[in-house]
């Protein structure tokens, strides 16, 4: 019992910069979530492009980045773009490479969503002279969405959890800030399990918070 509050104490001491690098990961959760959705929107648009070869590039840039480990992609931006004369600092490397392998699989649960709806509807309108994007906007991205809240909702805890690699590019995030705390103090374990309930706390509420929209979203309609 005293060893952990004499931990407790350092937490305290230690608080400020923790409560920082929550700060950091929670912006950049958001800020991945966001531009994932939007580029997976737009990269979904595009695999429904009636060019072949846009259709073909697409599906390319959704396969490359999903079978490309995140980790990689992150340190080839960090470490191996300096080396071209192209520095970039490490929560620009973080966004630029969480939002691409997000919009990827965001463009995944998208066009798999897509392949559920009626088609008649959707040459229904195009009959009625609705243009390709008019279709677009207005028929095929609101079914989709609605359809892929519950993929769409767990990317989003999936993005929280997968914030923590972005300390390996010096980026100051909460699970960073854990680990200066845990070499200072020695106590590894007693740090991690810190890091897991924070990080257990903060999913229960995404996930709470994700059941309510998908009552809301996917309540049939009359």
């Amino acid at each position: 019992m005293t060893s952990w509050i004499a931990f407790l104490q350092e937490v305290l001491l230690y608080g400020p910069q923790i409560l920082q690098g929550l700060g950091n990961t929670l912006l950049l959760a958001v800020i991945i979530t966001f531009n994932g959705l939007v580029g997976g929107i737009l990269v979904f648009y595009l695999t429904l492009s009636p060019r072949s070869v846009v259709r073909r590039l697409t599906d390319g840039y959704i396969s490359f980045f999903i079978g490309t480990p995140l980790i990689v992609l992150l340190f080839l931006m960090y470490y191996g773009l300096p080396q071209w004369g192209l520095p970039l600092s490490p929560l620009t490397v973080a966004v630029l490479g969480f939002t691409l392998n997000v919009a990827a699989y965001n463009a995944r649960y998208l066009r798999t969503a897509y392949n559920g709806l009626d088609q008649q509807e959707l040459e229904a309108a195009r009959a009625q002279g609705f243009s390709g994007l008019e279709v677009f906007r207005y028929i095929t991205l609101p079914q989709t969405l609605r359809l892929s809240v519950p993929a769409l909702t767990n990317q989003a805890i999936l993005n929280l959890k997968d914030s923590s690699v972005a300390f390996l590019i010096q980026y100051t995030e909460f699970f960073a800030e854990v680990q200066e705390l845990a070499t200072r103090t020695f106590q590894y374990f007693k740090a991690y399990l810190l890091a897991g309930l924070v990080y257990l706390l903060l999913v229960s509420i995404i996930v709470l918070a994700a059941r309510r929209l998908e009552k809301a979203i996917l309540r049939p309609m009359h």
